[in-house]
């Protein structure tokens, strides 16, 4: 199969993940792609299973003398932001806005890069949910990648790990990971966006619950006796500088954001994430809220507003920049392709960055894909191939 066709089998399987849910994988339709995933390396004639915590893992031994062991990592769910049941379509693209549905197009204007796809074909929805190109384009890459590895005897290679992972998108998908028995010793994850990125700096991130408890009384008593959790919530939130929102950066600027909330008068609860790439600037991030916490404290009442904030994931750059091999032969298997290579950060997290912690160096290579978590998400179909064809020439580059 042409890794095409597999992404458009991939993609029809639902597999949003569910930040609400307590189970892992959070959501059961993941295992069927995984399920379905392990089959197709078996049949391949990898070795392959799934562990109890649904990570698919293979494993094709070495045909040369190198003593490298690589990986290759994706993550099979798609984002809660938009719904994840996709009806994939293909366009021969020819300049202008594409009209994906009702409501959903993507315009010429917001999208420059399109001009660069012209007579090619892309890959998008219906409009009406996601593509799922963030990462089922990775997944179809890798498992390319591995039907040429596996079949043509002549490809030389060391030893290489593939792993598939879930809960990616929101925030779990190395929870359960079991380093210690994954053979590995460095690798990429395949979870990028345009064709070319290469991406090895991401953000340091936390996350909080504010919690804002208030005083109801009726309205019409209410003078200096009412403390309306909405208002004060209101208040928090505004002493959290503007310029310093997603709304308002870029490239490595940091920031805070509100991402979901809910509540009345007498209780409100807000979820925030902080964002820098920075380690001193996230550090002074997070002392900044609970300043704003305090002096919110003194002025309306101990423990009317809680948080606790909690570190997700690291900048991985400081582990890279000691495995820089992984950029520079990343580099040249995309020029072997005819890809020009750009080192880009990533204004979010991947788990090549939690794993880069955890004693295994992951950078993020592209996919292709653009427009990830949104119904205007899109996917050359050349990029795809293009992609299959940079992880094996950084496959023959390890087999040296």
């Amino acid at each position: 199969m042409t890794a095409k066709e597999r992404f458009l089998k991939y993609v029809k399987i639902d597999t949003t993940s569910d930040e609400n849910s307590s189970r892992f994988p959070s959501t059961e339709s993941q295992l069927v792609l995984l399920d379905l995933l392990k089959e197709e390396l078996i049949s391949m004639g990898v070795e392959a299973s799934m562990d109890k915590n649904g990570y698919v893992i293979g494993k094709i031994n070495s045909n040369c003398e190198s003593k490298n062991k690589i990986c290759f990592i994706s993550h099979v769910d798609t984002s809660p932001a938009v719904s994840g049941k996709v009806e994939p379509k293909t366009l021969v693209y020819n300049g202008g806005d594409i009209l994906l549905g009702e409501n959903a197009v993507i315009s010429e204007s917001d999208n420059p890069e399109l001009k660069e796809y012209i007579g090619k074909e892309i890959i998008t929805s219906d409009g009406s949910s996601l593509l799922g190109a963030d990462d089922k384009a990775g997944v179809s890459e890798i498992m390319t990648a591995v039907e040429y590895i596996v079949s043509h005897k002549e490809f030389l290679h060391g030893e290489i790990y593939i792993a598939f992972t879930s809960d990616e998108e929101i925030g779990r998908g190395v929870d359960h990971f079991d380093r210690e028995s994954f053979g590995a010793d460095f690798g990429f994850t395949v979870d990028g966006g345009k064709l070319g990125e290469i991406e090895y700096e991401n953000f340091n991130a936390a996350s909080f619950e504010l919690t804002v408890n208030g005083n109801s009384i009726h309205p019409g008593s209410a003078k200096n006796k009412m403390k309306n959790a909405i208002d004060l919530f209101c208040e928090f939130h505004s002493m959290l500088p503007f310029a310093e929102r997603p709304v308002s950066t870029e490239k490595y600027e940091g920031f805070y954001m509100a991402s979901d909330a809910e509540g009345g008068v007498e209780k409100f609860k807000c979820k925030y994430i902080i964002r820098d790439h920075d380690a001193k600037q996230f550090e002074n991030k997070k002392s900044f809220v609970y300043s704003v916490i305090d002096f919110l404290n003194k002025k309306y009442g101990e423990g009317v507003f809680v948080a606790d904030i909690k570190d997700n994931y690291y900048n991985m750059a400081e582990i890279i920049r000691d495995n820089y091999h992984l950029i520079e032969n990343a580099e040249k298997a995309m020029r072997k392709a005819g890809v020009e290579p750009v080192i880009v950060p990533i204004r979010g997290g991947t788990d090549g960055a939690r794993l880069s912690f955890m004693g295994l160096p992951c950078p993020n290579l592209s996919t292709g894909g653009l427009n990830f978590h949104s119904r205007t998400e899109y996917v050359p179909s050349f990029a795809l191939d293009k992609m299959v064809e940079v992880i094996l020439n950084i496959v023959s580059e390890y087999a040296r």
